[in-house]
């Protein structure tokens, strides 16, 4: 067995359909595997997935065990050489893997690989590379000299800005969200730490990689993460768990520095928690009391592919009131759908609604870099499925 793919689900099963979807193209070829691990979900994800893949082993869990175990339960029962952990709200390009497998059998020092992930509105995502957050790094990261200075070896070294994004290069620290991992490395190291529920595992396993022995890599092939449809970030369940595995992670790999360096990065760690909380209950407190209710523009669609497409997709415009434009194209023939868009008058919210049949993933994600605008974000849409999903709904 060459690859087993482990996605960990949390009620986000649309997104967990489209993920293996791509999946479906991007494996072709390959001897794989794919484990789809359901953290007790409320909205029918095992039945569905179920229903619809009959070749994903799913695992259900009776508890949300959290990420970290969740996945462990997954990689103990996996075969695969390699295992990838990804996460439920991506889809990779149809090359993506075959070109990081080819990489990781060139390097046998490779211990693991990360991959330039896109946001929905087509930037690329920071975390990509990330370096180590050492007690100097996480102090410039905090008090924003790492945003201020982003390309500077020191002070930027969180994102580690200052490296080329269209070649492969070693990094320190490896997204969770695309997470592709040498079998050997993770018989050496260990597997993921579960102290982490959810976030900072990733962190932790790529400072364990490179203790090891081994090299961690970005490699320049392409996803998009929606960044978070598992989670809500407005939660005090958010910050709490977000912040205290920055904690840990501090304790368990720097906690004998001494004190006049450790005290004053927790102190830090708290008042930020503290920052974002106070923020977050303020905001929810003065909406509530209608201080700060803004009507904001209405979202516009641009659906664009194949006649099938449109005509459904007419239907559902119409049937939920949507502001919609539409336009024929295919990843052959998409100039004009660019041209409509810069039509639009930016900060107005528009979601590109690609055909799936009509597009490849991979196309989609180099349309969307080609845009690259903040009020623009990429949607899909699957004549299988009948479903539209975008980064901030599932319209049906």
């Amino acid at each position: 067995m060459k690859l087993s793919v482990i996605i960990v689900n949390y009620n986000v099963k649309y997104y967990v359909e489209q993920c293996l979807d791509s999946l479906g193209r991007a494996l072709d070829g390959i001897e794989s595997e794919i484990f789809v691990v359901d953290n007790h979900s409320k909205d029918d994800s095992v039945g569905y997935i179920t229903r619809r893949f009959k070749n994903v082993a799913v695992i259900d869990c009776n508890h949300n065990l959290g990420f970290a175990r969740a996945n462990n339960i997954a990689i103990r029962q996996s075969a695969g050489e390699y295992v990838l952990l990804l996460n439920p709200d991506t889809f990779v390009g149809e090359d993506t893997i075959r070109n990081v497998l080819a990489f990781m059998d060139l390097h046998p020092a490779a211990g693991g690989a990360g991959v330039r992930m896109y946001n929905p509105d087509g930037t690329r995502a920071l975390e990509s590379r990330r370096g180590l957050p050492t007690p100097m790094t996480s102090f410039y990261k905090m008090f924003g000299l790492c945003a201020r200075f982003p390309q500077s070896r020191t002070f930027g070294r969180y994102y580690m800005g200052y490296l080329s994004w269209e070649e492969p290069v070693c990094i320190e620290v490896i997204s969770g969200a695309f997470c592709l991992l040498r079998r050997e490395a993770l018989d050496k190291v260990g597997l993921l730490d579960e102290d982490f529920f959810m976030y900072g595992e990733d962190i932790d396993l790529s400072y364990r990689l490179l203790q090891g022995g081994y090299e961690n890599w970005y490699l320049p092939y392409p996803i998009l993460h929606y960044k978070g449809e598992s989670t809500h970030k407005t939660s005090f369940r958010y910050v709490h768990v977000f912040y205290q595995a920055m904690l840990i992670f501090f304790r368990k790999h720097y906690g004998h520095l001494s004190f006049c360096i450790t005290v004053p990065i927790k102190g830090a760690v708290y008042v930020k928690a503290l920052v974002a909380l106070v923020k977050m209950l303020s905001y929810r407190l003065r909406k509530s009391l209608g201080l700060i209710y803004k009507r904001g523009d209405d979202p516009r669609y641009l659906f664009v592919g194949g006649k099938q497409m449109t005509d459904r997709c007419r239907l559902v415009a119409r049937r939920k009131g949507l502001s919609a434009d539409f336009c024929s194209g295919d990843e052959n023939n998409y100039v004009l759908a660019i041209d409509m868009v810069n039509r639009y008058l930016e900060k107005t919210p528009l979601y590109v609604v690609f055909d799936t049949d009509a597009f490849s993933y991979k196309s989609m994600l180099g349309i969307m870099a080609q845009v690259s605008r903040p009020d623009v974000k990429l949607g899909t849409f699957s004549n299988k499925t009948k479903i539209i999903i975008t980064p901030d709904e599932i319209i049906k």
